[in-house]
């Protein structure tokens, strides 16, 4: 998979889809989360503790860790839990069967 590296200038000029009026005048009780699961024991264990960490050394771009930094204390607990969401989207592609062409 490659990804698709945008300037700064760039992605200033993008548009966003989110509606923020509507957002502004919903309440709470307007969200449906009936498709979000209830989070379990396993659920934690599974992508929350996976035992303890291994430290290395990672090189990357500037802006992406001024991002997770601009965001307080625990970025590296975002960092990694940012790649273990990765690690568990490739996992879950890996087992879903082939798709016939029709």
């Amino acid at each position: 998979m490659k990804l698709k590296r945008f300037t700064a200038k760039e992605v200033s000029k993008m548009r966003g889809r989110t509606d923020w009026k509507r957002l502004r005048r919903s309440k709470g009780e307007d969200i449906d989360l009936s498709d979000i699961p209830e989070i379990s024991e396993e659920f934690i264990r599974e992508m929350v503790w996976a035992g303890p960490k291994v430290p290395v050394s990672l090189r990357v771009d500037p802006e992406v860790m001024d991002w997770f930094k601009r965001h307080g204390k625990g970025y590296q607990t975002r960092i990694n839990a940012v790649l273990r969401a990765y690690v568990n989207v490739q996992k879950a592609a890996r087992k879903k069967p082939a798709r016939r062409a029709a």
